[in-house]
């Protein structure tokens, strides 16, 4: 489907954040929510092979442009409370879709109020990331943010050099890389900061977790994919062929295809 209309809703403390809308504008449908270092636009590809709701919102988290900053109380409750806001916005939203970062923010929100299903791809929980955050903290404090995408992208996605030169060597790729990065420290320490109950998702009527082929059983996603399993024990588990942590970019058709079907299983 088609992107129709983008909105911008006040969350309070000075920020903001935006929303995209691709299909029916006013029909309860799927909302998704992006993870670190990934915003609304990163996503349109997946959006536009969902068909299986009336409408897909994509939020653009704050700390991304065109949405606001995260402020100085930023905190993973913070992104809970954005969602909320964006929920009752949405009202009757029929699904709701969150990956990595993105997915432990929905599986929370889940706790808060009741949602029809909850579908999450590889969310992440603490201690993920963790051995990275004094790099990235010299990084921010230097505005280095060149280094902010090689530390993520090396020390945690474990990338080779010559895979980190390749994207470099991308310069409009590596600039949307830079500018994604900015929030990357403090999302990653509200992550690890944060005390998470010892069940998730707990007033979804249906819980559907996704992970790729490639990550099943390592490290990094793999091993966080299941401590956050072990908290959400009414999930079905499902697994993309042949797909790692990235494939809302590397197999946009393919994810928008599992989704519609878990739509259908209703």
């Amino acid at each position: 489907m088609e992107q129709t209309i983008q909105k911008s809703l006040p969350v309070g403390g000075g920020s903001w954040v935006t929303v995209e809308v691709y299909g029916e504008p006013d029909a309860p449908g799927l909302v998704v929510v992006p993870g670190a270092m990934s915003d609304a636009r990163g996503w349109r590809h997946v959006a536009a092979a969902v068909d299986a709701w009336p409408s897909v919102t994509v939020v653009n988290r704050r700390g991304r442009a065109p949405s606001g900053p995260l402020t100085s109380t930023y905190s993973l409750q913070t992104e809970v409370d954005d969602l909320g806001v964006i929920l009752d916005e949405c009202k009757g939203a029929q699904a709701l879709f969150g990956w990595s970062y993105g997915g432990l923010i929905a599986l929370l929100a889940a706790n808060d109020r009741p949602l029809r299903q909850l579908i999450a791809y590889e969310p992440v929980m603490r201690p993920f990331g963790r051995h990275i955050l004094p790099d990235l903290r010299t990084a921010e404090e230097a505005a280095d943010w060149d280094a902010t995408v090689e530390i993520v992208n090396r020390q945690l996605g474990g990338l080779d050099t010559a895979q980190v030169e390749a994207l470099r060597a991308d310069r409009q790729g590596w600039a949307e890389l830079r500018h994604l990065s900015r929030p990357a420290h403090p999302e990653l320490a509200a992550l690890n900061s944060a005390s998470l109950p010892e069940e998730l998702a707990r007033r979804a009527d249906r819980v559907d977790l996704i992970i790729g082929q490639c990550n099943h059983g390592t490290a990094p996603y793999g091993t966080s994919f299941g401590d956050v399993r072990r908290r959400v024990t009414r999930a079905e588990v499902h697994v993309l062929p042949g797909q790692g942590h990235l494939a809302h970019i590397q197999a946009p058709a393919e994810l928008g295809h599992l989704l519609n079907g878990l739509a259908t299983a209703r």
